[in-house]
């Protein structure tokens, strides 16, 4: 846990430095010097080359954490893995790209009448989704590799200084939006071009072929694990992706700017546990290959906890200022008030059921949960279709937490029968319980002064009350610590 530990919570300083970024972007930047239709336009861009890349990639960004500890040997570079790593998921993007172009009358159709600005950057998808498909692939070899404070700093950092910059450069009047929308694309692919330069920099970056130190590898079961993992990681984008691209064909892309904003400062909560699994899926995989169950299922309490106790807090801490989130948006923008407190629900239940995805995934019976994937996909889809046309961005921000909720309980129940593992003690209980007492406490003060005041005090007050209750009863023990641990450094 000592390196889960560490580089999770380096994951998290940086994460949360770049929410700052973030926030500065999608909020206070972005909002207001692009219209809805623009901001909606960059953000169904993002989507669909994230969906590309989940095709492209036939599962390997799982099967490479997986089976990387039965390739690792640096010596002999790693017996050729990374150049069948990386080949069958290019050769993937190549069909994919060859479908792109084929059905390129039915994706135009589809969005022809609500939100035909895609239309124009169409082909823009392309290098978007090639370069995230490199991102996914260099980003899992590094986390095989213990390597993941590096990712994060450019996903969660470096990316959105990059960011800030170009929408500043438009809102000065550098160049139009068409100069602002190649310099967007341009930004998110340096993001794979980063990872490649710090692998080489590593020492990492083997692509030299030598098959005969294939030939004894579990290459088979690694395509087969692949395709199963391709299934469901399509399904889990499906679950993520969906509601953005079905806002974009019934609603329009004035929509999806308002729902992606709003989906953007509930994903807020998802960052402790985005920055635990990075170091902790790998962990997972070396306890299956080592068979050390007792070890795998006090990582699976450990992490769980950690994850309720910041995800209480963050989404107290929306919740709480909801009113003064708004009062720095643009006024159309108040449509998207219960979005985010339907996605906030969903993120945080994510977060407290813990790893049971990823315990599953690279377990016997990963099977089990591509059949989650599939099913719940199918729900999505359809509770999308009957929700959005009746209740706009909020029908399916519920849709997706219904998605959320289900497939958890789900996987909660499959790891509980099949493994006698569950994250939950008494201390969720608690820790839940002085959530509330610290959201009642915040929302009792009265509104001071400005928004800027009022979000510092309320937001200090939660804090205060949620953290000096967790020290004292101890909910935390590894948060605790660490915060003696930098206490007695600073010392």
């Amino acid at each position: 846990m000592g390196i889960i530990k560490r580089q999770g919570i380096q994951n998290t300083i940086i994460s949360y430095a770049g929410v700052v970024i973030g926030y500065i972007n999608t909020v206070l930047l972005l909002p207001w010097i692009l219209d809805e239709e623009q901001v909606g336009l960059t953000r169904l861009l993002l989507t669909m080359a994230v969906l590309y890349a989940q095709f492209s990639a036939l599962g390997f960004a799982n099967a490479g954490v997986k089976f990387f500890p039965y390739f690792r040997d640096k010596t002999n570079r790693h017996n050729s893995f990374l150049i069948f790593f990386l080949g069958l998921p290019l050769a993937g993007f190549l069909t994919i790209t060859l479908l792109f172009f084929l059905f390129r009358d039915f994706i135009i159709n589809y969005y022809l009448q609500e939100s035909p600005l895609i239309l124009t950057y169409y082909y823009y998808i392309i290098p978007l989704g090639l370069f995230t498909l490199l991102f996914n692939l260099f980003n899992a070899y590094l986390t095989s590799l213990y390597k993941t404070v590096v990712p994060s700093f450019i996903q969660d950092f470096f990316l959105r200084i990059l960011t800030t910059v170009i929408i500043l450069g438009y809102s000065w009047g550098f160049y139009q939006f068409e100069a602002f929308l190649l310099l967007f694309v341009v930004v998110n692919c340096s993001m794979a071009l980063c990872l490649l330069v710090y692998i080489t920099f590593l020492r990492q970056f083997f692509i030299r072929p030598e098959l005969k130190a294939l030939k004894e590898k579990p290459l088979k079961q690694m395509v087969r694990y692949g395709l199963f993992a391709l299934l469901g990681n399509i399904s889990s984008t499906i679950i993520i992706s969906i509601d953005t691209m079905m806002i974009g064909h019934y609603l329009g892309l004035s929509d999806v700017g308002i729902y992606t904003t709003a989906a953007y400062i509930a994903s807020v909560i998802l960052i402790p546990g985005r920055s635990l699994y990075k170091i902790a899926l790998p962990q997972i995989a070396d306890f299956w290959k080592n068979e050390n169950i007792v070890a795998l299922g006090k990582l699976y309490k450990q992490v769980t906890r950690m994850n309720l106790v910041i995800g209480c807090l963050l989404f107290i801490g929306i919740w709480a200022n909801i009113d003064n989130m708004f009062a720095l948006l643009p006024k159309d923008y108040s449509q998207g008030r219960y979005v985010i407190l339907f996605l906030g629900l969903a993120r945080l239940f994510d977060l407290a059921t813990g790893i049971n995805g990823h315990i599953l995934i690279t377990s016997s019976r990963y099977r089990s949960d591509l059949i989650l994937n599939i099913l719940l996909s199918v729900l999505t889809i359809f509770s999308n279709l009957i929700f959005i046309p009746a209740y706009g961005i909020e029908g399916a921000a519920l849709a997706t937490m219904l998605s959320y909720v289900l497939i958890n309980l789900l996987r909660l129940i499959l790891v509980w029968l099949w493994f006698r593992m569950q994250p939950f003690d008494k201390t969720s209980l608690q820790i839940i319980s002085l959530a509330v007492v610290s959201y009642l406490a915040g929302v009792a003060l009265p509104y001071l002064v400005n928004t800027p005041i009022d979000i510092a005090v309320r937001s200090a007050l939660i804090t205060f009350i949620y953290g000096t209750g967790i020290l004292l009863l101890n909910l935390a023990p590894e948060l605790t610590k660490k915060l003696q641990a930098m206490l007695l450094k600073a010392k």
